[in-house]
């Protein structure tokens, strides 16, 4: 699961390195206003819960620090994709974890939920294909849907029944 999950992110760090600042916190009309970075951070703040509970076996996804800078600064996105990947490196093993949340609109609605890490991790990539995805809509409006590969954003069976279709 780990290297599926630096895989993932190290074709998110390719997109970057590709993007001029410019693009990468455009206002796009398509996403409600959302910039490719808004979506970049989202992504790498799931990854940061999983890892900053790797003591406590705890994570909690509502409480992430939503640090502005990565959403800005694409070359500091960068070096958090690489800090990532490399505690993603650390022999870590799955083990139980406790995922707390509130998962309603109302206050004082936290519940826990008995998960594993590699499931958290498998919902970290789950859900940074989605919003890949998303990024892929923010390139169509830049007219940069060459930065990417046709895959990015999407599921690994969709590409897998693509493939199927296709022979």
């Amino acid at each position: 699961m780990k290297t599926y999950c630096q895989q993932n992110l190290e074709e998110i760090k390719m997109l970057l390195t590709l993007l001029v600042k410019e693009q990468y916190v455009h206002n796009s009309s398509m996403l409600s206003g959302a910039t490719i970075g808004q979506h970049v951070r989202h992504i790498l703040e799931f990854y940061q819960s999983v890892l900053n509970g790797l003591d406590t076996k705890s994570i909690n996804y509502d409480n992430r620090k939503r640090n502005l800078l990565i959403e800005t600064d694409k070359d500091f996105a960068i070096q958090i994709i690489d800090s990532i990947n490399s505690n993603l490196y650390l022999d870590i093993l799955d083990e139980p974890f406790v995922l707390e949340g509130n998962f309603c609109a109302e206050e004082g609605k936290q519940i826990q939920i008995q998960t594993t890490l590699y499931r958290e991790l498998a919902y970290c990539l789950e859900h940074s294909i989605h919003h890949q995805a998303l990024i892929k809509v923010g390139l169509l409006e830049l007219n940069s849907l060459s930065l990417i590969d046709e895959t990015f954003g999407l599921a690994p069976a969709t590409i897998r029944y693509k493939k199927v279709c296709a022979q």
